[in-house]
């Protein structure tokens, strides 16, 4: 049996609560993962355990500590990823994504990359012209999109924003919508409105709608238009068919950036239609100033639990695609024997 370890952090007292968490939750996880036990005493902290638990425990807690005292209110994401990151012994990986503010909400909250996948996707968006954003829901696609894109606008380094996506219901029928054509497609686009209220506020959004500086529309109505000086970002893009991307694809123009999204996981699109994301993938995979990036389950930033649900998804299809290859092959070994 290995023989107990004990080390001690000096930690600042007025960052304890933050970084030990409401009813010591924060300091419980770590306790979990690492099988050591954190002890707080007026300032000085004692981790027992293995000494290559304590070891990667402290530096966690350090990271954490750090991360408060650049003003951060830690949350439970910051915890369980600095966790996963401390067993993949990548230190201070939160440290160095937490340098990279992009902009401030209305509310002077920062919006920063809160992953490893997500610095590279917004590290992709400054270098390239267009850049494919794919990964499962709570990801920060469409969120980290939108910053990027309100940034550029604000520094005129763009003159207009235009914000997309396919008028596909999820899954079921919505039937007929009242109103006015404005009011039969806003509920597709409403997460692209609830990010601009969020970064821009909603007077200032109202004020630029109005010039035209920022349109939000139905992918349809980019037929025949060629978009100059313009942050793109098309939304949902799985619900694409494939004569779709190839039309949005050809309206971008010069001074243009555009990001695509979308989750693959999740088409509505009729059976047996091939998803316009899945094709583009496959033909623009060579070309130079067109970066892919692959968000995982890893990069989730909503609620744990969402992470967890995304990761039991993940699973559960690569098995049933597993099972389905098997039985293909047994088929396929059947027919020839006959």
């Amino acid at each position: 049996m290995a023989e107990e370890f004990t080390l001690e952090l000096d930690l600042p007292m007025e960052h304890m609560r933050n970084l030990f968490g409401e009813y010591d939750t924060y300091i419980k996880k770590i306790e979990k993962d690492f099988q050591v036990i954190i002890v707080n005493r007026d300032g000085v902290v004692k981790i027992s355990g293995r000494q290559q638990d304590a070891v990667r425990a402290a530096g966690i807690m350090k990271e954490l500590a750090t991360l408060s005292e650049r003003g951060n209110a830690l949350q439970e994401q910051n915890v369980d990823y600095a966790i996963e990151m401390g067993k993949e012994n990548k230190e201070d990986v939160l440290l160095t994504i937490d340098e990279d503010c992009i902009c401030h909400t209305i509310s002077g909250k920062p919006i920063k990359p809160k992953t490893l996948g997500q610095k590279q996707y917004v590290d992709a968006i400054r270098n390239n012209m267009i850049v494919f954003g794919l990964g499962p829901a709570g990801t920060g696609k469409t969120y980290l999109a939108m910053a990027m894109a309100i940034t550029a606008f604000k520094s005129n380094e763009v003159g207009r924003i235009i914000l997309t996506r396919p008028a596909i219901e999820a899954g079921e029928k919505l039937g007929f919508l009242p109103g006015d054509l404005q009011s039969k497609v806003d509920p597709y686009l409403r997460p692209l409105y609830d990010a601009l209220y969020q970064i821009m506020g909603a007077e200032s959004f109202a004020k630029n709608m109005e010039k035209g500086l920022i349109e939000v529309a139905p992918l349809a109505y980019m037929r025949g238009r060629t978009l100059d000086n313009a942050y793109i970002i098309l939304d949902e893009a799985q619900n694409t068919t494939p004569a779709q991307m190839k039309m949005f694809l050809t309206r971008i123009g010069f001074g243009s950036k555009v990001i695509i999204t979308g989750d693959a996981s999740q088409k509505d699109l009729a059976p047996n239609t091939k998803s316009g994301l899945d094709i583009a993938v496959k033909v623009l995979s060579k070309i130079d100033d067109i970066a892919f990036c692959n968000l995982t389950s890893k990069d989730v930033v909503r609620h744990p639990l969402v992470q967890k649900i995304v990761k039991a998804y993940e699973t559960y299809e690569a098995k049933e695609q597993n099972y389905d290859k098997k039985r293909r092959n047994r088929n396929f070994e059947h027919g020839r024997k006959q």
